[in-house]
This record gives C-alpha cells, structure tokens and sequence, in this order.
C-alpha cells in the first residue's frame, strides 16, 4: 500500500502559538495523536526518577558528590555521542552548534544546584523545592509562548504540588532541618530545569534528536567539568569502580531524558511537558521502596497516586482541545 504523508499546519498564529500539526496518512486514515508525545515526555520524567536511588547506593559505595555527578555527565555524553554516530546525520552550522552546546548548560547546572541543595536540606524537603518546576513552566509557557494558563492545567499544577508534598514524606517526617541556603539552591534547581525543558522545545527543532541531545549534553559536561574538575578520569581505580554507577546515571539522567525530551517537547510544549516530566517523584518513591528497601508511608502513596491523576487529568485536558482544533483546521482546510 502506497502510503503519502502530510504534515497539516495552519497559517493561522493561534493554531501555530499552539503547536498544533498532526500527520495524516491518504489511505488508512491513521494520526499520530499528540499522547504519543506526552508519553515520550512523561518517560523522560521517569528516567531522571530512577537517579535517586543509584546516587544512593553510589555514595554508600564511598564515592564522593563531585565523583558522581562528573561520572554521570561523562558516561552519558559518552553514550549519547556513540548513538549519534550511527543515527541520522545534518549538517549544522557553527552557530547552530554552539547554540545547543550553550542551550545544554542549564541541563548540567541543574544537577549541581541540585546536589548542593542536598547538602543542607533533607531530601524530602530539597525535592519540594525542585518540583516548584511544575508551576515555573506554566510562567515560562505564559511569558515566551503567550499562553494563557487554562483552569484544568492549573488544576493539575496544584494537584501535583500537593501530591509532592505527600510523596516526599514532609508531613509524615516533619519536613527535617529547614536551611534557606538549601531552598536558594533548590529553586535554582528548579528554574534550570524548566529552562531545560523550555529549550528542549524551542531550540533547533530541525536537527535531529540524537544530534541534539548529544550537543546538549556536551554542554552539560563542559559546565560540570568546570565546576568539578574530572580528577577521577586520572585515578584508576575510582574510574574503574565508578563506571557501574557513571553508566546507569548517565543513562537515565544525561542520555535519555535530552533525547525524549526533544522528540516529545516541541509537540506538548513547555507548559504541559512540565507537569508531564513530573513523573520524577512517583518513580523514585517506588524505586526507594523497591530497591533501597525504605519505608513508604500510606500518605506518601497516596501522593504518588495524586501525581499520577494530575498527570493523567492534565493531558485528556490537552488532547480534548487538540482534538477540537483538528476540527476546526479540517473543516477549514481539509
């Protein structure tokens, strides 16, 4: 069967501000739903939860912060440039080259504003500062996109902060030693990471995924390594210790999540994709209980479950409005 596929976008600035395109195939009259994305974008919010639980056990290994975290970077890279080798290929211009290595920064200082917000706060508390990302990102949609945050998506962003707050046991552990030092750098930690995901929508749409993530993730190792100084690349034995753990991390945390994200961003846009990538939580309150074998209170599942149906609720919220625009540009163009 001859299949010929088109790609619909509408000439008018309200359908294209909400990036609505959809594929539509002659014969069969299959479309590629946006869900496929935000499940692309919920997956990549899965990924950094798995990180959690490997810091853990990497630390209780003896390894250090700095050891960590340049581990991961490095593997990572390391793993998302041997894809780009064997993946489509384009041909970038200088600038564009360095405009996702600089685009990759706020992705590496995430990690490191996050990792000193641990330092002083437990990471229950530091976890809630993060998750201001959910609220940040429905600003950033607001300021650079022009969208109006609907009554459901905010619905969802308050849903979800509650559940945070469950899920990470604050309430249940009274919350630990509260230090503003530790808050600044949580939020930075937040506003870095809707950065990423805003860029991850925004920047570069053209060039291939696996390119682009590569490039992101060179510039994440560049800010890294300039703040911590690889010097584990030059001993040995931590290398070779290291490298189990560097490989997962930079797996889930470095490889994946800028390749989902640029594939499944630009589709859901920033505003959703914010409280899609918070699947985070949920993933690393199971994995705590499944691998590190940590107690997880009644309320902090609850949490989890409250995570989950903002997340649900948010994208029927967003695929119902896709859909009735389908049917207007139908009706209009088709």
């Amino acid at each position: 069967m001859d299949f010929s596929r088109e790609i619909l976008f509408s000439p008018h600035n309200y359908l294209r501000d909400n990036c609505v395109a959809f594929l539509r195939f002659k014969e069969g009259g299959v479309v590629l739903k946006k869900w496929h994305y935000a499940l692309i974008v919920f997956l990549g919010g899965c990924c950094y939860g798995i990180l959690s639980t490997f810091v853990k056990l990497a630390y209780s290994a003896g390894f250090s912060s700095p050891e960590v975290t340049g581990g991961q970077y490095f593997w990572g890279t390391v793993l998302i440039w041997c894809a780009a080798l064997f993946s489509k290929k384009k041909k970038l211009s200088l600038k564009q080259t360095l405009k996702l290595v600089l685009s990759g920064i706020p992705f590496g200082l995430t990690g490191l504003f996050y990792y000193q917000s641990l330092k002083t706060l437990n990471a229950s508390l530091a976890i809630i500062f993060l998750f201001q990302f959910v609220w940040i990102g429905a600003i950033f949609d607001w300021i650079f996109n022009k969208k109006k945050t609907s009554k459901q998506k905010l619905m969802s962003i308050s849903i979800v902060l509650i559940g945070s707050v469950l899920a990470a046991g604050v309430i249940s552990h009274k919350g630990g030693i509260f230090s503003w030092q530790g808050a600044i750098w949580g939020l930075f930690a937040s506003f870095t990471y809707t950065a990423f995901i805003f860029i991850s929508s925004s920047v570069e749409k053209d060039t291939p995924p696996v390119l682009k993530s590569a490039l992101l993730s060179t510039g994440a190792l560049i800010v890294v390594f300039l703040l911590f100084p690889p010097k584990f690349l030059f001993d040995f034995s931590v290398l070779k210790g290291l490298i189990q753990y560097g490989l997962i991390l930079g797996l889930f945390g470095v490889c994946l999540p800028p390749l989902l994200f640029s594939i499944g961003m630009p589709y859901v846009g920033p505003g959703l994709g914010t409280i899609l990538s918070a699947s985070e939580l949920p993933v690393a309150v199971t994995l705590s209980s499944l691998v590190l074998s940590e107690h997880v209170n009644f309320m902090q599942w609850i949490g989890v479950i409250l995570i989950f149906i903002a997340i649900i609720g948010s994208n029927i919220s967003s695929e119902k409005d896709d859909r009735e625009l389908s049917n207007d540009v139908q009706e209009n163009y088709g």
